[in-house]
């Protein structure tokens, strides 16, 4: 049985929102308070509003909801500022409008002010909505069915390109390039797609895929990336492992030692010279594997520069 849902937080230089997928969420901090939401229901899905005072969240009793933080809300459920038909799977908050964005698996897409209950706008998507990202105005969404939606959200949202994964199996997380000339998608076969958006295709640059998260013959699921300011990247995986890599020359900058349980979710915060990973059963191997009594733990690694800056291309032959 998994625990009961629970939300900490607080202000601090890390702002960092970690969902166990174990239906316990964390948006994680130096001190913390806990909120719910309705039921306990699990909490799937958080992101930060742009000044890191406001928390949204999405989760198994189909809300969207908001919390200030610093304020504890009546019977600790923070205030909903929206719905969906089915479990609300991933949320993000748009800087350019102030507004909140929102996907389900009722195959919805929603965008929200956060005054009204009622959505300002909708969008149906191609299937469920698996994971979504925003950078700036763009809005990048992984659906079932391996769908890949990007939108300008600059003023009325409006779909951008719509395109097959360039991975052969289920879409697991996505995330939007710093520059906002592509994504990266990652899937449950242990592969990472770099795509760039052929208008915006860079010189030299091209899209491509690569295997991670391997050990020996065993394959696991790219659970999360996360793009640090210099636009290198880090993956966690269902191996328990993090690595940090270069997509502009093809590199891993560095790969963590493999810890005894899965990574469901990571990020960096704003200034990139922290990263915090979480440890807990991603329910990949089935519920006869997962145990009430896991334990739930958040890292946190100091970034050294010289572990996640661009080391450019190698030159030379090994010898």
């Amino acid at each position: 049985m998994a625990k009961p849902t629970e939300i900490e937080t607080c202000r601090a230089n890390l702002t960092t929102s970690i969902p166990f997928s174990n239906s316990t969420l964390l948006a994680f901090c130096l001190c913390s308070n806990t909120v719910n939401h309705e039921g306990q229901a699990p909490a799937l899905c958080s992101a930060f509003s742009a000044d890191g005072n406001t928390v949204f969240t999405g989760g198994a009793d189909k809300a969207v909801r908001m919390w200030q933080l610093g304020q504890q809300p009546a019977n600790g459920v923070p205030q909903q500022i929206g719905a969906h038909d089915a479990p609300v799977r991933s949320v993000g908050y748009l800087p350019t409008t102030n507004m909140i964005v929102s996907g389900g698996w009722d195959s919805k897409l929603k965008f929200w002010d956060g005054r009204s209950p009622t959505a300002a706008m909708t969008l149906d998507l191609p299937e469920r909505c698996y994971a979504l990202d925003v950078r700036q105005n763009l809005l990048v969404v992984a659906t079932a069915g391996r769908q890949i939606i990007s939108y300008d959200v600059t003023g009325t949202p409006r779909e951008a390109e719509r395109k097959e994964s360039p991975l052969k199996f289920q879409s697991r997380c996505i995330a939007a390039f710093p520059d906002m000339t592509g994504f990266a998608v990652g899937s449950i076969e242990g592969r990472v797609a770099i795509h760039y958006f052929q208008k915006n295709v860079p010189p030299g640059k091209e899209s491509f895929a690569f295997k991670c998260h391997r050990q020996q013959q065993e394959v696991y699921s790219v659970n999360d990336i996360c793009f640090h300011p210099y636009g290198t990247f880090a993956t966690v995986g269902g191996d328990g492992v993090v690595n940090f890599w270069d997509k502009d020359n093809k590199q891993r900058l560095k790969g963590f030692p493999a810890i005894n349980r899965t990574i469901p979710c990571a990020a960096f915060n704003a200034q990139g010279n922290m990263f915090a990973y979480a440890s807990s059963y991603d329910w990949s191997k089935g519920s006869q594997f997962g145990s009430p009594n896991s334990q739930n733990e958040i890292f946190l690694h100091y970034v050294a520069e010289d572990e996640i800056k661009p080391k450019g291309k190698k030159t030379g032959a090994r010898r």
